[in-house]
């Protein structure tokens, strides 16, 4: 069992220890508050209040339409729920890249209207100057390289990142870039298993994979995915711990049966 079980809040210190001690991180997004509720009294170490709130709450396509209002809204959803677990929600597209100032009114907005305990960013170097403000601020910063999907237009595909030469020897420098400018850990996505073994094992900052092996200090899973909700996204990384669409749906087509047969509600349940 985990010494870190019983902690009573899961802060950026306790992840460091965490990967020191060679323990995993156990992460997932939420966005609302009955999920958030559930996943903190399960013992989740961190919540992601991710921008793919896009794609599974709104229906967008990618992640880029989501805004910051939004994403303080849901953050806002998943604090009230939280009591354990560390809190952090993403910098929406638009809201840090190329203006360090706006980053930072960006990240005061997320940490004062939600409450939240970290921000989290996307990229490497191009985002340096933007992380370095905040971090100045004293707001905590989780990194992400790899896969980024708020570039998927830069990019033009989601296939697994970092796989030529050139572009795995930027991405080791971007992980030392931001331990060295005080990011607390760092997620890395999409990328080779070997690779992320090698990122893992150079930072003294936790890494948190999503489709990139086994050797980080973490994983993270989009929750809609992992309980089945979301259909037709089916990468090799994602493990589908329930299939709560079939359920769902199962118990709506039952209920509506036994609305039209009469059958619904019965004697004991009215009064």
């Amino acid at each position: 069992m985990s010494t870190f079980v019983n902690a009573k809040r899961i802060t950026t210190h306790v992840l460091r220890a965490m990967k020191e001690n060679k323990e995993k991180i156990a992460m997932l997004t939420a966005y609302d508050y009955s999920l958030a509720k559930i996943l903190d009294l399960s013992g989740i170490d961190v919540i992601l209040v991710g921008d793919s709130a896009s794609n599974v709450m709104a229906g967008h396509q990618t992640t880029l339409p989501i805004t910051l209002d939004q994403m303080i809204y849901h953050a806002q959803s998943v604090v009230r729920a939280v009591e354990r677990a560390l809190i952090v929600v993403d910098l929406p597209f638009g809201s840090y890249q190329g203006d360090s100032k706006n980053a930072l009114e960006s990240a005061i907005r997320i940490m004062k209207e939600s409450g939240a305990h970290a921000v989290k960013a996307e990229g490497g170097r191009e985002i340096k100057e933007s992380v370095e403000r905040i971090i100045s601020a004293g707001i905590p910063v989780m990194g992400h390289l790899g896969l980024t999907p708020q570039s998927i237009y830069k990019y033009g595909t989601y296939s697994v990142r970092a796989k030529e030469q050139e572009e795995a020897e930027k991405l080791k420098e971007d992980a030392l870039l931001l331990e060295d400018i005080g990011c607390f850990a760092v997620v890395l996505e999409k990328i080779p298993a070997s690779l992320s073994k090698e990122v893992t094992e150079s930072l003294l900052i936790p890494t948190i994979g999503i489709g990139a092996g086994g050797q980080t200090d973490g994983q993270v899973l989009v929750l809609h995915d992992m309980l089945g909700i979301t259909k037709g996204f089916n990468p090799r990384f994602l493990r589908r711990y329930l299939d709560l669409s079939t359920d769902i749906s199962n118990a709506v087509i039952r209920y509506i049966e036994d609305v039209r047969a009469c059958d619904f509600p019965n004697e004991n349940e009215q009064y």
